[in-house]
C-alpha cells in the first residue's frame, strides 16, 4: 500500500521543480523562450496539486526563464538564426521563415535581424530556395518538357503555398531545362 502524502509544496520547491523541468526540456529540444514558457505552464497545470496561485506560477516561470537566459541556456537570437539557417538549407522562403519564427514567439527585432542577415548573404535567396523546392518536389523546371504546361497552375500554387511571391514563382516556371540543370549544379 502506497502511503498518502499530505505535504504541501513550498514556493522554493516549486521553483526548483520548474528549473529541473526546464533544464531537461532545454537539453532535449533546444526551444525558444516562449516554447519553454508554454511547456512549463502546461507542466504546472498538469501537476496542479500545489497550493500556489496561477499568477504566482507565471512569476515563477519568468524567474526561471530569466535565470536560464542569464546562464545562456536559452537564447532567442541564436534560436532564430539557427532555425532560419536550417530552413534556408531546406529550401524554405523568407516569408515561411518569418512566419515560423513569429509562431515560435521570437521577438520581432530578432526576426528582422535574421531576415536581414539572410538577404545580405544572398539578395535573391527566395529564387534559390524555390529552385531547391522544385528539385525536391520535381515540379516546374524539374518536370519533363511535355508535362510542364499541363501542371503550370498546380506548380505555381505549390510555390505560393510555400511562401514564394508571384514574380519569383513565374521566374522559376519560365526557366529552361538547361538553365535549371546549371543552377542545380551550382547549389
Amino acid at each position: 500500500m502506497i502511503p498518502i502524502r499530505n505535504k504541501k509544496k513550498t514556493l522554493q520547491g516549486t521553483v526548483e521543480e520548474m528549473r529541473n523541468f526546464a533544464l531537461s526540456y532545454v537539453e532535449k529540444y533546444a526551444p525558444s523562450k516562449q516554447q519553454l514558457k508554454t511547456y512549463l505552464l502546461k507542466k504546472y497545470l498538469k501537476n496542479s496539486n500545489t497550493n500556489v496561485k496561477k499568477h504566482d506560477v507565471n512569476n515563477l516561470i519568468d524567474v526561471v526563464l530569466s535565470d536560464l537566459e542569464k546562464s545562456k541556456f536559452i537564447n532567442d537570437k541564436f534560436y532564430s538564426e539557427s532555425k532560419a539557417k536550417s530552413m534556408v538549407q531546406r529550401g524554405k522562403s523568407i516569408n515561411k521563415i518569418r512566419n515560423y519564427l513569429i509562431s515560435k514567439g521570437i521577438n520581432s527585432e530578432f526576426i528582422k535581424d535574421t531576415v536581414e542577415k539572410i538577404t545580405d548573404e544572398n539578395s535573391d535567396q527566395d529564387f534559390f530556395s524555390a529552385i531547391k523546392l522544385c528539385k525536391k518536389k520535381r515540379i516546374g523546371p524539374a518536370r519533363t518538357e511535355d508535362n510542364r504546361p499541363l501542371f503550370y497552375k498546380k506548380d505555381i500554387s505549390l510555390l505560393a503555398r510555400n511562401g514564394f511571391d508571384f514574380e519569383t514563382s513565374k521566374k522559376i516556371m519560365d526557366i529552361d531545362k538547361e538553365d535549371y540543370l546549371k543552377i542545380i549544379k551550382l547549389l
